[in-house]
């Protein structure tokens, strides 16, 4: 599992994983609301980098569904949208967000309840 190999790597730097997981966790709202505000707005430039942040976000917390829905998105993104990006970027939102959404709910859960799994015993 991805989390396990990212926890056995930065074992030694005092829970950093953990604090990495946590931020994931933590911005993924902030990530999916600025990626609807780009894609709604037209802005390219905007969405691509929102996009290209969360694929990258969650291939490094091993959410890979997320991040192949954000690899497809960015795809299309590049593919279709750039020459006119405030006619085809709106069109996007309406047909990837209610998924990227669904997913990013789905995969919260099961993150938070691996860091919860992987608490350090109070001594």
């Amino acid at each position: 599992m991805t989390l396990d190999r990212l926890r056995r790597e930065l074992d030694d730097d005092q829970g950093l994983w953990k604090v990495f997981v946590e931020n994931f966790i933590a911005y993924l709202p902030t990530r999916s609301e600025r990626l609807r505000v780009s894609l709604t707005t037209g802005d390219y430039t905007g969405a691509l980098d929102a996009v290209l942040g969360l694929k990258t976000s969650s291939q490094m917390v091993g959410a890979e569904r997320l991040a192949e829905l954000a690899f497809d998105l960015e795809r299309d993104i590049r593919l279709e949208a750039k020459t006119d990006p405030g006619r085809v970027l709106p069109g996007f939102a309406a047909a990837h967000l209610p998924r990227i959404e669904r997913c990013s709910k789905q995969t919260t859960h099961p993150l938070q309840k691996y860091l919860d799994m992987r608490q350090a015993p109070v001594i």
